[in-house]
Order: C-alpha cells, then structure tokens, then sequence
C-alpha cells in the first residue's frame, strides 16, 4: 500500500494564526529533557507518532483528543491524542515517517481528512517505558477543520476538542499519583481526565509557549489501577 499522505508531510510554520505563533517558537528550541526524563534507548523501542492537533472552535483555540474504547485490554478509557505505531509504508522513522503516521493514525482514529491539516512542528522523540514505544509528537494546525467521530467504536469511545483556556484553568489542573508510584500532571477537562503521556506533553506545551498558569501543584487526584 502506498502512503496517502506525501502532501501532507512537509513541515511549515509559515501562514499559522498569531495565537499559535508562541507554540511553533518554542517547537524550534525544545530538547528532549525538557519535556520528559524518559529519552528513548540508543538501540529498540517502537517507532510512533502522535498528532497534537490545534484547532479554533467557537470558545477560542482548542486541542483535538479522543478517548480509547472501555473495552480494550490497555489504556481503556484513557483520552489521548490520536495516533499510533508506524506502518512500513510511513516510510523512514528517521525522516517523514512520523508525520505521515500521525496524519495516517488521526485519519483512521477520528475520521479527520488531512489535507486540511497543516504539520508546522515536530518535538523530539519520547519514550513511554511500561510499552516500549519511541513516541514523536507532531504538531498541527487544523487550517481546514473536518468532521470527526469514532471510526472504529471498538477502538475509541469518542472524540472530543477541549478549549486551550480550560486546559490552562488553574481549578481543572492536579497532579496524579499512580499505584505504581508514577506521578505526573493531569487535566480535569471535557467530562475526562487527562493524564499520563498525553498531560505530559500538553503540560510542557503550555510551559513553553508561555501559556502556563500558576496552579496549586500540591493537589492530588490518586489513579485505580485500571487506569
């Protein structure tokens, strides 16, 4: 199978709205320490992309998320970005891969056409211990917005936009403790809570961009151990 999404994998801040301009600085400087203390190995781990999508809806700029399916075996009920592993025909992990799989993965999750995707950053690669995979967070713009829904219920159980402005709400904002001893940033927002991988990268966005509000970082939200 050939890759749809040749177009669609160049990589330009050029055209972005002004509010968004902070986020594509910070993409330019941003290494990997700064974002987690989980760096990928020098050899194996599983190459994968997600696409941190934002967008404008009628309360001002918003992130794309979707929530993983009750029923699955890992992660049920988490929300997440859309993507996932890269197929062969991404092409080089190394190169255009992950923006390929990351529009391929949203595509398929969310039912959102890429072409109205604009990809205008790339964070360093991540790793997420406890599955082995080497995550790149792709960063887009959704110049184009196109209806979204769960393509696969069996996969996912919604897909939802939360607003820039909750997401950086100081009373929506807590710190999750894991049964296993993990403790990381979480977000009280769209009737879910965000934690884990995904909080994590929002978090450091919000820092680095300069959106950051002080919140009370003291406060706790313990996880059960199906989460």
């Amino acid at each position: 199978m050939t890759s749809t999404f040749g177009e669609e994998a160049a990589i330009s801040a050029h055209g972005l709205p002004q509010w968004l301009e902070p986020v594509a600085r910070a993409v330019e400087t941003i290494e990997g320490r700064q974002l987690s203390r989980f760096l990928p190995p020098e050899e194996g781990g599983r190459p994968s992309a997600v696409l941190v999508l934002f967008g404008h809806g009628a309360y001002g700029p918003e992130l794309l998320l979707l929530e993983r399916a009750g029923s699955l075996r890992s992660h049920a009920g988490q929300p997440s970005f859309p993507g996932g592993a890269l197929d062969p025909e991404d092409g080089d992990p190394d190169g255009p891969g992950p923006v390929r799989a990351a529009l391929r993965e949203a595509a398929e999750e969310t039912g959102l056409d890429p072409a109205g995707v604009q990809v205008f950053g790339v964070l360093p690669r991540l790793y997420i211990p406890v599955s082995g995979f080497v995550v790149t967070p792709v960063l887009g713009w959704w110049r184009e917005p196109s209806p979204v829904a769960p393509v696969d219920p069996g996969e996912t159980a919604r897909v939802f936009t939360v607003p820039v402005a909750d997401l950086t709400d100081p009373a929506n904002r807590a710190v999750t403790v894991h049964p296993s001893g993990y403790q990381g940033p979480s977000f009280s927002v769209g009737g879910a809570l965000v934690w884990g991988f995904t909080a994590g990268v929002i978090d450091r966005i919000l820092h680095f961009a300069g959106w950051e509000r002080p919140w009370d970082r003291s406060r706790r939200v313990p996880l059960g151990r199906r989460a």
